[in-house]
């Protein structure tokens, strides 16, 4: 059975989404990096995810010309740098993304990292982002334990939908502390590169002989079983990025893959969860 994540009473969706960070970067991917994005949505992964720091506002461009007459299939995420996250900074920046993703509202935004702006300060703003109908809910991105702390303590700061942090198998810190007191306060996670960012490490996963053996088993591609790892647990979502149909079509897949306990055992065996607090991993 599919995998979903509720984020709110009236917004549930499936456990993996499309992320498109480093989309919007090369003018000759651009056809190819929009069918993808349309091609995930026929697919049912119906959250997108962009921000205006990609490709300085490029993504959102392509996300834009994505949704074009789909704008009400998409559950749409944006996220704005921490130094936009004042009162009038944040209503600025947030009518520039909407200008670039070719809608009136956003579905979710988000503090993109955290900076010297007071949290009370982005609060009020997201509040009136919400009053004036620009944006339907807030979160935030690369928070730590202690930042999720203090944000729950400030008033509206319970408001906050949802936390986005670097999340992958090779990449396990947030499972001692801030996964589960995300889990606690009922605020789902948003895993980005979930299949681990491009460079050694990601080789090092893809190319690992359990994971093979095991995804041979399950006749899957250990990408697809990194992505089954990472929502194995209630309230995590992936959001991977894909560039093209083919990919897009093998993450939407991923949603219905089980991993019993004698597999997970094996991976952690290979893999350890975190046995003490961890700074948060960000890239």
């Amino acid at each position: 059975m599919s995998r979903t994540v509720k984020f709110t009473d009236e917004l549930s969706l499936p456990a993996i989404g499309q992320g498109t960070w480093y989309m919007g970067e090369d003018a000759s991917q651009r056809r190819q990096e929009i069918a993808a994005l349309q091609a995930g949505l026929d697919c049912g992964l119906t959250l997108i995810d962009t921000a205006e720091m990609y490709a300085e506002g490029e993504a959102e461009r392509v996300v834009g010309e994505a949704l074009r007459g789909r704008r009400d299939r998409a559950c749409l995420v944006s996220k704005f740098y921490p130094w936009n996250a004042g009162a009038v900074d944040a209503t600025e920046a947030c009518e520039r993304s909407l200008q670039r993703l070719q809608t009136d509202y956003l579905d979710i935004y988000l503090l993109h990292w955290r900076g010297n702006v007071p949290l009370e300060e982005t609060i009020r703003a997201m509040e009136t982002l919400q009053q004036q109908g620009k944006i339907r809910r807030w979160g935030v991105s690369n928070f730590d334990i202690d930042d999720m702390r203090e944000l729950w303590q400030e008033p509206g700061g319970s408001s906050c939908v949802t936390n986005q942090v670097l999340y992958h198998l090779a990449s396990r810190g947030i499972e001692f502390d801030l996964l589960p007191a995300c889990r606690e306060q009922y605020l789902p996670v948003m895993a980005y590169c979930p299949l681990a960012q491009a460079g050694r490490l990601r080789h090092d996963l893809l190319t690992n002989p359990l994971l093979h053996d095991i995804a041979s088993q399950l006749d899957i591609s250990v990408a697809q079983l990194l992505l089954a790892w990472v929502i194995r647990q209630p309230g995590v979502m992936a959001i991977p990025k894909a560039s093209s149909v083919a990919h897009v079509q093998e993450n939407s897949a991923a949603l219905a893959v089980s991993l019993s306990e004698e597999h997970l055992a094996e991976i952690d065996a290979v893999f350890p969860p975190p046995q003490s607090r961890q700074p948060l991993d960000m890239v």
